[in-house]
């Protein structure tokens, strides 16, 4: 399995209640949440701006809390969500029904319902493949690379060889050497080394939504 990561594409406010009557005590919490998009490699961020004590201070760490285990099993797809912010600015609590399992479960709903507004994303892992080919396979090697949504980022020669450097996805390098092996009869060999995560294009996202909920369904 690829190790996608989640994130937002721009900031998000949303207001989530969680309420339940049933026999007996019942469960309130209301959470006014703004998400944010971070830098890359910008970890997670919970910031309480809350006032007025909207929401008391010993529920706080039950929003956070709800909103760190969604980040680790996904809002959108099943993958983490990595570089985000999050802002609790207002809620609301009951003196009776609210509790901490009330919170974490309205923070819980509050991020689902960020994800799902569209202003989210998926990233995948890219690589720098370095490929050795026999100088007249290079054109081959190099439209292969391009097929595979590679950016080609440059070539050298070394003798009757050629050196070809590109950036590839690494869902793309799925059974690459095989393939590779038989567009050079087995006389090119390639390298690869993990390089950073760039958001993936409209339609790849769109197919691994689909393919999360398929494997949802199946489980």
């Amino acid at each position: 399995r690829i190790p996608y990561r989640e994130t937002l594409k721009s900031s998000v406010e949303v207001h989530a209640r969680h309420k339940k009557q049933s026999g007996g005590r019942g469960q309130f919490a209301d959470v006014q949440l703004r998400f944010e998009p971070l830098e890359r490699g910008g970890g997670f961020e919970f910031v309480n701006a809350t006032v007025g004590g909207a929401v008391p201070g010993k529920f706080i760490p039950a929003v956070e809390k709800g909103i760190v285990e969604t980040m680790a099993r996904g809002a959108l797809a099943g993958y983490r969500v990595v570089d985000m912010k999050a802002t609790l600015y207002d809620g609301g609590f009951h003196a009776v029904d609210s509790s901490e399992a009330a919170f974490k479960s309205a923070a819980f709903q509050a991020m689902r319902q960020a994800f799902a507004e569209g202003k989210a994303t998926i990233l995948e892992p890219v690589y720098v493949v370095e490929v050795k080919v026999p100088e007249e396979v290079m054109g081959d090697v190099m439209g292969d690379l391009s097929s595979r949504r590679g950016r080609i980022l440059g070539s050298e020669n070394q003798g009757h060889f050629a050196v070809v450097k590109a950036q590839v996805p690494l869902s793309e390098l799925y059974r690459y050497s095989t393939s590779l092996r038989s567009m050079s009869q087995g006389r090119a060999t390639y390298s690869r080394e993990f390089s950073q995560y760039e958001e993936v294009p409209g339609d790849v996202l769109k197919k691994i939504v689909e393919d999360s909920k398929l494997e949802a369904e199946e489980a």
